[in-house]
């Protein structure tokens, strides 16, 4: 009989976030495969988890999969963890699990940590419908990306490196218009967590001030609706031009 595969959630920052089905699921597994092993031994060690650790990220998952797959086809128990949050939401995770379920292994994915969703709720901005960028191409596409949300109703969220936030933030001024609102949630569940909030331009101005440290997840509010009404004009037209049907 086939094992399973389980995808196991780990803190963002305080240890003591983990579940303790994640715990039990840890102490069980056959293998534990880790986004970096020296990353998840503390974790481990913290928790007294002695299961076999083998690393399993996005330089070397391809080279890999078919021989974790086979090992869960052989009956054993395996689980997979990332750095911190949820594997798959920014972290290799997604191809093994398209593989075990292409295979029919029972796939499970255990409910926890993820900083998306706390920064989010934090925000204090609409939280009923949102719509998770992740990180944006750091060249290639970025632009067409942005442009492509200029007229996202929803609230949106994004993760960026701390080197990075400030020129995000100036694209997004340029993109969203400086007063559209927005949350700079950092360090979530650590001892330094910090929510910036305001228009774009105000979050702006805080961390020219102040360097960014840390994990770094940004909310901005969804487009009002002149500017959804101005955004979806601009995209029929720019279809007519091109000779594609503009019917909805």
């Amino acid at each position: 009989m086939a094992g399973i595969l389980y995808i196991v959630p780990t803190p963002v920052g305080n240890l003591d976030d983990i579940t303790l089905r994640a715990l039990s699921v840890l102490k069980s597994a056959d293998l534990i495969l880790a986004e970096d092993t020296r990353t998840s031994s503390v974790l481990l060690k913290h928790y007294g988890i002695s299961a076999p650790l083998q690393a399993h990220h996005k330089f070397n998952e391809h080279a890999t999969v078919q021989r974790v797959k086979d090992l869960i086809l052989q009956g054993k128990t395996v689980a997979l963890v990332s750095d911190a949050g949820t594997p798959g939401i920014s972290d290799p995770g997604f191809l093994l699990a398209r593989t075990c379920a292409a295979e029919g292994i029972e796939v499970q994915t255990l409910p926890g940590a993820t900083a998306c969703i706390p920064a989010l709720v934090s925000s204090g901005l609409p939280c009923d419908r949102f719509c998770f960028e992740g990180f944006l191409p750091q060249k290639k596409g970025r632009n067409s990306a942005l442009l492509a949300l200029a007229g996202e109703p929803r609230t949106m969220v994004f993760y960026e490196s701390p080197y990075r936030l400030e020129k995000t933030l100036e694209q997004f001024a340029e993109v969203f218009g400086p007063d559209r609102q927005c949350s700079v949630a950092r360090e979530i569940s650590k001892l330094h967590e910090e929510h910036v909030r305001g228009s774009i331009a105000e979050v702006l101005a805080h961390f020219k001030q102040t360097a960014p440290k840390g994990e770094i997840v940004i909310i901005v509010a969804g487009a009002p609706q002149a500017v959804k009404a101005e955004h979806h004009n601009k995209y029929k037209i720019e279809r007519e031009m091109s000779g594609e049907s503009t019917e909805d």
